[in-house]
């Protein structure tokens, strides 16, 4: 590790300063940002803000600023989530907002996917997950409630100038592991105790050779190791996937790390990593698939912002094509889009996966976030989701296993959790 002062800045040093309308910015140092775009969710969003903001008898400061998602409590199942819907969607109206996506998909696939995110913006969601948009160059963090209002109505937030940890991944992965097992690997052996004052980057040839929905993966489980922001440098791979939902000619240049930044690098080998499982109840608890030979599932869940995307339906249908589950085993498939569902149902991955036996549940959080009451209590359960802390998912005595889309779908084949090149083979 070297440090080095002077010019050299590295990729979080670069988003933050830009926001701040400075030409650099020092590692520690407490600084004001100007927010691009605020973010937030029929959960964390106006059924807070709107009596907060009443109270304050403040408005929001540009409405073509905020994006408003209905993701967490839809389709309203009981008369709380009815309630907490309702408020969002009159709020939206009452405020006459934009940009406001009802029943569409999880925020973090939808936002991207709508075009709001491109490299250089430095934005804020109300959502821990949000690190997502760091998979475009974006510098993108989830904040709480009382820290929304303020930047709802000045358009402003502070922050300090974190440390980065870039991730360096040598080499490619091999067929039937992916960007989670990455992540889970890096969560087993980093730990979730990172800090809100480090940013983590990812890099190197692994990470370059992934598709987009991949490095969002990434960047969304930075929250996991702790970190404020998850960050992939744009290339060929981001302009191309912006052109395609309508974001041309986007500025790439210079939304890279600079020798000799100061910044801590770890590498890591991609060829030999070994698919992963983190064990109940917290994604630091993994280790190779291989050494959970032995568990039994009853319950296999694709869903999430992690695991249900066009990418990971794919994926999954890979591994379950022409073939049916087996008896004692529920496989609940939970696409992360509306999109990403309608591609995968005119691709035919839609009907591979009903075919095996999956039933589809709608296109929101669910499961994930412990709403739609799927997870049945004392089950052993395989899920795509990012996190599996105890009832996490509605059950408090549900155990939750966490892998990838490949893993998941070759463990509900098996009816336990299986390697899934030994599927794929």
């Amino acid at each position: 590790m070297s440090t080095q002062s002077g010019a050299a800045q590295t990729l979080a040093q670069k988003l933050i300063a830009k926001a701040a309308g400075r030409s650099q910015v020092a590692v520690g140092e407490i600084v004001n940002c100007q927010v691009d775009l605020a973010m937030f969710h029929d959960s964390s969003g106006p059924r807070r803000l709107k009596p907060m903001l009443e109270e304050l008898g403040a408005q929001v400061w540009d409405k073509a600023k905020v994006v408003l998602v209905m993701d967490h409590y839809v389709p309203e199942q009981d008369d709380d989530s009815r309630r907490i819907v309702r408020i969002a969607r009159q709020w939206a109206v009452d405020q006459q907002l934009p940009h406001v996506y009802d029943s569409q998909g999880i925020c973090h696939v939808v936002l991207p996917q709508k075009g709001h995110l491109k490299p250089g913006m430095f934005c804020v969601g109300g959502d821990s997950h949000s690190p997502t948009g760091g998979a475009f160059g974006t510098y993108m963090f989830g904040i709480g409630s009382t820290e929304m209002l303020g930047v709802v109505v000045t358009g402003q937030i502070w922050v300090q100038v974190p440390r980065t940890y870039r991730m360096r991944w040598n080499q490619r992965l091999a067929p039937g592991v992916t960007a989670k097992d990455m992540m889970l690997h890096m969560i087993g052996r980093f730990g979730m105790n990172g800090g809100q004052y480090q940013a983590v980057e990812f890099c190197g040839e692994a990470v370059q050779a992934l598709s987009m929905q991949e490095r969002m993966t990434m960047s969304n489980m930075s929250a996991e190791m702790g970190s404020q922001v998850g960050l992939i440098a744009p290339d060929a791979v981001t302009q191309q996937w912006l052109a395609g939902v309508g974001v041309p000619d986007v500025e790439m240049e210079g939304w890279q790390t600079d020798e000799g930044a100061d910044a801590t690098t770890y590498d890591f080998d991609a060829a030999s990593l070994a698919p992963q499982v983190a064990a109940p109840h917290s994604p630091a608890n993994t280790r190779p698939v291989g050494e959970f030979a032995a568990t039994a599932i009853q319950v296999a869940y694709v869903g999430a912002c992690t695991g249900a995307k066009l990418d990971d339906l794919r994926a999954a249908a890979s591994v379950l094509r022409g073939q049916s589950l087996p008896a004692g085993v529920r496989l609940m498939v939970a696409p992360a889009s509306v999109q990403d569902q309608a591609q995968a149902e005119a691709e035919g991955v839609m009907a591979a996966l009903r075919g095996s036996g999956a039933e589809v549940l709608p296109t929101a959080c669910g499961a994930c976030s412990g709403y739609g009451g799927s997870i049945p209590d004392g089950a052993n359960v395989i899920a795509t989701t990012a996190r599996n802390f105890k009832g996490r998912m509605g059950s408090a005595t549900a155990q939750v296993y966490l892998a990838s889309p490949y893993t998941v779908a070759a463990s509900a084949l098996r009816g336990r959790i299986t390697d899934p090149r030994e599927v794929l083979a």
